[in-house]
């Protein structure tokens, strides 16, 4: 049985895309997952599998039960616990630490045409599939995660900082 984190890009407890976290457990349990846990109103669900799961999978059988496409990403205990180990901003106010799961790795040619000095004070870094992003003001008006997937054309779901360390606690347990 392995276990996964299913990060889902796209949903809200409201308005365009509402999809209730006890409607999605369900679905997750109808497709013969289990252990289904939802973390916070914006689509983290914890779950054990008997077989290999796809995120494309988990996007049509959400699309065919709520009726609208969205991105999942999908990560393993060892793989958040990777992302935690490699954070480039270790020196930072970790409020203002963000990261970017992205569905796969970016091409080299396209991480080298970013431009990293539009956005300063704003930091990113790319580790992997994921974004590391240091916003000191915050994430609420920063125009760095939307200019980095126009760019990377990869869907990305971002989390803070304390929601990615809570999903890896609450996935290793």
């Amino acid at each position: 049985m392995a276990k996964y984190v299913a990060l889902l890009r796209g949903i809200n407890v409201g308005g365009k895309n509402k999809l209730p976290m006890a409607d999605l457990r369900a679905r997750f349990e109808s497709l013969g997952h289990t252990d289904v846990s939802t973390f916070i109103q914006s689509g983290n669900v914890i779950f054990t599998a008997a077989r290999s799961v796809t995120s494309r999978s988990l996007e049509t059988a959400i699309a065919t039960e709520f009726g609208f496409e969205i991105s999942v990403v999908l990560r393993t205990p060892s793989e958040l616990a990777t992302v935690v180990k490699a954070n480039p901003f270790t020196r930072v106010d970790i409020s203002k630490l963000h990261v970017g799961f992205m569905a796969a790795k970016p091409a080299a040619a396209a991480v080298a045409k970013l431009d990293a000095e539009r956005f300063r004070p704003e930091e990113f870094a790319i580790r992997g599939s994921e974004l590391y992003f240091h916003l000191p003001d915050g994430i609420g008006r920063t125009k760095l995660p939307g200019y980095l997937d126009r760019q990377l054309k990869i869907p990305t779901t971002v989390r803070n900082w304390n929601t990615v360390n809570k999903l890896l606690e609450l996935a290793s347990a």
